[in-house]
């Protein structure tokens, strides 16, 4: 027997040709320009039984399926059963055009040709979702009685059994398939749709608490999880057993298992947190339908749930199952698989292997690029403070990832030298000499950058003034606060407001501002230097809140101390471990990369929870670093001090346990 398959590269139709190769007899497949170097892939796969699968070039959308008039007289008489496969089953697709364009007009046409070239029987791939939202249990006989909803696919799918049932001569059979997953034995499947939208939110949670931890969840619908290896073999023995025409025949799983529970299955098999509490959607039916919907919609509500959800992957859609209410009878599948061996197995045996495959295989962090010259190549990042220390590690690490590097400071020779460096790499970079610390001087920068170069992706806000003095030595030294705050604050936001406007017309842009632990420490003997870098972080976080929804980020990375030019004055740092220019500039790198609202050190980090949670131990400690690290040669003016003295061994030792911090 021959056979004639639409659909033939789809997740079902590549299933089902495998087992029609089983039986004697040539597989004819049609096969839309699109789809050929997919059919070429599963011409591989089907080895030396790919003789018997012809390729035929056609069209769903027109008559006869586009078929030539060559190919419609080379098939006429030679097709035993016909199996109508191809459908847009997306779940995101509300294109309602389309899918009345292929699933209903398509399937006409392949009815159509069925009866032209005179197939014996015709099989049409329908699905649960023909019932709609059909409230109880759904027969296998039922068609009528279905709950019409403006769903694009529930719609198509019911219209689609319609033709078939009233429109074709050819006696039909017709397959409605639950909620198709992988292969039951290897986990394949083809892409990700239904339950795999879950899978991101289970890998997070996975990733970011224990799996002891007891979660909360929703109970939700009942869903009927089949693997797709179960519906083609069903679909298979059931289209060759005799006296089964115009029948239907519901191919779902025994059991159906809860939106809640099949949450629980695939953390299982995650090896990530449960849902130990599962609250029944019902609940939230006390509440009358308008307040949810007024909920739901306010905007900031909707902001909230539509980010989460994307950077989730999962589309709103997925919440129409969470509510299910239909259950389908598959009587007389059973009825006709009998004596087969065929059965449809439960998802909890196999869903390990769905979700191995998924990881192994599916999972979209596998492509994406997260290579630092993926993300910066050809992106235009201005640096200031470039010439030495952490400017110049970050501008030779960004311009060999591919950036176009502009680089500004006070010293044109330093710049020279810097960009002779960059180019000898390879990379490409533009000098500016500027002060940044006076204002006409930031105006007159960013007028010339963005003569040159039109734009800037990138704003690393890197020059900085740093002053190591006790308060008791600065009551007559005001002008160190306005110093440090003339350049490591209003230089740097004179920057971020000349680009904004540029990056706001663009809708893309980064602020990287180099801040320093000392803001999550609190360190004595800075208060000039942590003021300027708190006052910057604070106007960061302000201005993100205005910013995030036209792609601009700001990002404060809490950089620990750096051997660089800066910290040369004080004496005893030549003896305090430190990070190194170019690992100072693997956090900017980090910054550039992840986009992250902060890039912090684990001693950052641990000082702002200490902060939080023990304010006055905090206090202890910091004051004993204080005595311990007394006031440099510089700070006290004192030019005559040895400044290479060493220091005592609990300072070395105090020192080493805390390294990175400023004391």
């Amino acid at each position: 027997m021959n056979y004639f398959v639409t659909g033939a590269t789809g997740f079902i139709g590549m299933h089902l040709v495998d087992r029609l190769l089983a039986r004697r007899g040539t597989v004819y497949v049609l096969i839309r320009p699109g789809s050929k170097t997919r059919f070429k892939r599963l011409s591989e796969r089907w080895g030396e039984a790919a003789k018997r699968v012809v390729p035929i070039s056609g069209d769903l959308a027109k008559k006869n399926l586009g078929l030539t008039r060559k190919d419609i007289e080379a098939l006429t008489g030679k097709v035993g059963q016909m199996f109508h496969c191809a459908a847009i089953y997306d779940l995101t697709n509300d294109d309602a055009e389309a899918q009345l364009a292929i699933n209903v007009e398509g399937t006409r046409h392949a009815v159509t040709l069925a009866e032209t070239i005179g197939a014996k029987r015709f099989h049409h791939v329908s699905s649960i979702a023909a019932a709609g939202q059909y409230q109880g249990h759904f027969r296998e006989d039922m068609f009528d009685e279905w709950a019409p909803t403006e769903d694009p696919y529930f719609r198509t799918k019911h219209d689609s059994e319609a033709v078939v049932r009233f429109e074709c001569k050819v006696p039909w059979r017709i397959y409605r398939p639950g909620i198709v997953v992988g292969h039951s034995k290897t986990g394949e499947i083809s892409k990700i749709d239904g339950p795999y939208y879950l899978f991101k939110l289970i890998q997070r949670l996975r990733h970011a608490l224990p799996g002891w931890m007891p979660l909360i969840g929703i109970e939700g619908g009942r869903l009927s999880i089949v693997p797709v290896d179960y519906v083609t073999a069903a679909m298979d023995h059931i289209a060759h057993a005799r006296g089964q025409d115009q029948g239907t025949f519901h191919l779902v799983a025994p059991e159906p298992v809860s939106v809640g529970r099949v949450m629980n299955l695939f953390a299982e098999a995650a090896h990530a947190p449960g849902f130990s509490l599962r609250i029944d959607h019902r609940l939230l039916a006390i509440l009358p339908r308008g307040v949810l919907d007024l909920i739901g919609n306010l905007p900031p509500v909707r902001r909230i749930v539509d980010s989460l959800l994307a950077d989730l992957g999962i589309p709103r859609e997925v919440f129409r199952y969470m509510s299910f209410a239909t259950l389908y009878d598959d009587r007389e599948t059973q009825k006709a698989l009998k004596g087969s061996g065929i059965t449809c197995p439960q998802l909890e045996d196999y869903a390990p292997m769905l979700w191995d495959y998924w990881e192994r295989n599916l999972d979209p962090d596998l492509f994406r690029d997260r290579s630092l010259s993926g993300r910066i190549r050809e992106r235009t990042v201005l640096i200031t403070g470039a010439s030495s220390g952490i400017g110049k590690a970050s501008a030779l690490k960004l311009a060999d990832a591919g950036a176009r590097v502009l680089l500004v400071a006070r010293n044109e020779e330093k710049l020279e030298e810097t960009r002779r460096e960059i180019e000898a790499r390879g990379g490409k970079a533009w000098i500016y000499s500027a002060d940044v610390s006076e204002l006409a001087g930031c105006d007159g920068l960013i007028e010339r950058v963005l003569a040159d170069h039109g734009h800037v992706d990138v704003l690393v806000n890197n020059a900085g003034r740093s002053i190591r003095r006790s308060l008791e030595l600065s009551y007559d030294r005001f002008h160190d606060f306005e110093r440090t705050m003339q350049l490591n604050y209003f230089g740097s936001v004179r920057l971020i407001m000349n680009l904004l406007p540029s990056m706001i017309e663009r809708q893309d842009g980064q602020i990287i501002n180099i801040s320093s632990i000392g803001v999550q420490t609190n360190m004595a003997r800075f208060s000039a230097y942590v003021a300027s870098k708190a006052a910057l972080d604070a106007f960061s976080r302000c201005a993100q809140t205005e910013f995030l929804d036209r792609n601009i980020t700001f990002t404060n990375v809490y950089m620990p101390l750096v051997r660089t030019p800066m910290i040369a004055p004080t004496a005893h740092y030549k003896y305090v471990p430190t990070l190194s220019p170019d690992e100072a500039a693997d956090l900017v790198a980090k910054a550039v990369l992840e986009r992250p609202k902060q890039v912090s050190t684990r001693l950052g980090t641990a000082a702002s929870v200490a902060w939080a949670l023990w304010p006055k131990a905090m206090d202890v400690i910091l004051n004993a670093g204080y005595k311990l690290f007394p006031d440099s040669a510089a700070a006290r003016g004192d030019r005559q001090a040895l400044k290479d003295q060493e220091m005592a061994p609990e300072a070395a030792a105090f020192a080493a346990l805390t390294r990175g911090i400023h004391w």
